[in-house]
């Protein structure tokens, strides 16, 4: 019978506690979240600054629907591409010092782009173990050589750099790492790039936004040059309240994307009001008034969750996961905070290594002070719960190997 694995595959990740539903939002707004009539302190949106509901890129959004219309109508490369896309490029390329910047529908459309065409024929791609999917796929789906190093080990990706004998080598980590909110030691990577004449690629999606003294990622944070980091990739659908991604680097790789990567030429256009919104919003971030608050959130969480011996990870990031090592314990747990008013989505394997399934808490700008006191007496509460439920059979660590 085709296809005959469907129903087997759903059981078993049921039988397993990985299985996954949609939550269908009602609404949202300031912090709050609607489900099925009831009312949530949402701590599981990536809008890190609150800026999806901010009067001024809603208003930039309506200006740019007046001007454009509510989509772009072609791909870039044939009558999809506007002004407001042209001014949008070039403030990032300016912002972050790099010749030029590409647009894309999304992060993971970059991402593969990004592989797919400069890996058209041989060569070698060094990443972190912990890359996003949507680099893991485009490497994958590429002629390149995939070798991961540890997490945040520099030591063995110089080890892994010595066994490439490619001419074309990319050295590829995250500015924040979207699940352990962690960051890798950027300058040792600058290092072993020039010391192994291979390009360093950032995909900063997660720092873009929040790190930097305007907010514009690890660019920012470390005064990158373009020779240094030839490859960013940023997201607009986090810190920045709209959606969308860019890659920024040099002239010719801009001008190669444009030519070779198919998922931008075959795509249509994210929409120009689109583009309009996200320039407003790119304003704000660099402003800082949004940033200041969620960094002291972050503060203030790490602090109140070491008064209540909360085990948090090595994350000054506005991603702060709860390790739990069990997904049906994450997802109880998950499930004891809604109760108490909080959501807090588990985040279980794969997409996290299996053993460490966890509640990803993500702090925003739009909570007060007292809605991360209430996350943390919550959770000192939510995890007595775990003392009398029992621990998965199987909860060793056993995480995608490096090689």
């Amino acid at each position: 019978m085709a296809f005959e694995f469907i129903d087997a595959q759903l059981a078993l990740r049921q039988q397993d506690g990985y299985y996954r539903q949609r939550t269908c939002i009602d609404y949202e707004r300031d912090g709050v979240i609607a489900i099925n009539g009831n009312h949530y302190l949402n701590f599981g949106s990536n809008d890190y600054l609150g800026l999806r509901h901010n009067q001024g890129v809603l208003q930039a959004w309506v200006e740019g629907l007046a001007q454009f219309g509510g989509g772009s109508g072609a791909s870039p490369l044939v009558t999809g591409y506007s002004a407001a896309h042209r001014e949008l490029e070039q403030v990032l390329a300016e912002a972050l010092n790099r010749d030029a910047v590409l647009l894309f529908s999304s992060g993971f459309a970059a991402n593969q782009a990004l592989c797919q065409a400069l890996f058209a024929e041989q060569g070698d791609i060094i990443a972190d173990k912990y890359m996003h999917a949507s680099f893991i796929e485009g490497a994958t789906a590429c002629a390149a050589r995939l070798r991961r190093f540890a997490h945040n080990d520099t030591e063995h990706l110089n080890t892994l750099l010595s066994k490439t004998t490619s001419e074309h080598r990319l050295i590829a980590s995250e500015g924040v790492f979207s699940m352990d909110g962690d960051s890798p030691d950027i300058p040792q990577l600058v290092a072993h790039a020039e010391a192994s004449d291979s390009w360093l690629m950032l995909d900063d999606a997660h720092a873009f936004g929040v790190t930097g003294e305007y907010g514009l990622g690890s660019i920012d944070a470390f005064q990158l040059s373009q020779q240094q980091c030839p490859v960013v990739m940023g997201t607009f659908g986090k810190a920045v309240g709209t959606a969308g991604a860019f890659i920024a680097g040099s002239h010719g790789l801009i001008d190669y994307l444009v030519n070779y990567a198919r998922h931008y030429i075959y795509s249509t256009a994210f929409p120009p009001a689109q583009a309009v919104a996200t320039l407003h919003a790119l304003s704000l971030v660099t402003q800082g008034a949004e940033r200041e608050q969620l960094h002291a959130n972050i503060t203030h969480f790490r602090a109140r969750a070491e008064q209540e011996g909360l085990a948090l990870m090595n994350s000054q990031s506005a991603i702060q996961p709860v390790v739990v090592g069990c997904p049906n314990r994450a997802s109880m747990l998950s499930t004891e905070l809604a109760k108490r008013g909080l959501w807090v989505p588990a985040m279980r394997h794969p997409t996290v290594p299996k053993g460490t399934d966890r509640l990803r808490i993500t702090l925003s700008a739009s909570h007060a002070t007292r809605d991360v006191d209430v996350l943390v007496d919550g959770l000192a509460l939510a995890m007595t719960s775990l003392s009398s439920y029992p621990e998965c059979p199987d909860n060793e660590e056993k995480q995608h190997g490096a090689d």
